[in-house]
């Protein structure tokens, strides 16, 4: 069984307090939250939308929230209000349960899958990460493949850079692509 983030998490401040000067076990990074956000496009077919909703809400064991749009745009023929995307905040055991799962079990699932980028980093310390295919975790089942979406998950963490929260999710264990 791979090493569960909960485990590593317990061995950070040990591993690298001598990288970054850290004295107290207080200034280690922590996973605040993971945000998993869907588009469904236009909204006229009402089944596929349905099948969204429905499969995010198994990979994440939470029912998604619906967002709506901020603007008006009359290229992409939509209201102020309209139904353009799904979105679920996850914390805690859900938190840990979504990330060791995606780790440990989806991302080597996926197509031709040599680790993820470091780049998608931001200056705040959070990571964001695009999953083509959500096919590639095990709770969907492979039902129907032609309705396979994509997902955006963002990890928001405490680190205080990019290079404390490189080495810190480096450290729980996300799958990067080796640099040579």
């Amino acid at each position: 069984m791979p090493n569960l983030i909960q485990e590593q998490q317990k061995t950070t401040f040990k591993d690298l307090k001598g990288d970054f000067g850290w004295t107290n076990v207080m200034q280690v990074p922590k996973i605040q939250k993971v945000v998993i956000s869907v588009g469904v496009g236009s909204t006229k077919d009402k089944n596929k939308v349905k099948l969204i909703e429905d499969r995010l809400g198994r990979v994440t064991g939470q029912k998604p929230a619906v967002r709506g749009a901020k603007k008006s745009i009359a290229t992409y023929k939509t209201r102020i209000g309209d139904k353009i995307g799904y979105q679920v905040t996850l914390r805690g055991k859900r938190m840990q349960d979504f990330l060791n799962r995606m780790i440990h079990i989806a991302l080597p699932r996926t197509k031709d899958f040599k680790g993820i980028p470091t780049t998608s980093v931001d200056e705040m310390g959070n990571y964001t990460l695009g999953i083509k295919e959500h096919s590639v975790f095990p709770e969907t089942a492979d039902e129907e493949l032609k309705d396979v979406f994509g997902m955006a998950v963002t990890v928001v963490t405490t680190a205080k850079d990019k290079k404390e929260a490189r080495a810190y999710l480096a450290h729980l264990g996300f799958p990067f692509k080796k640099t040579n």
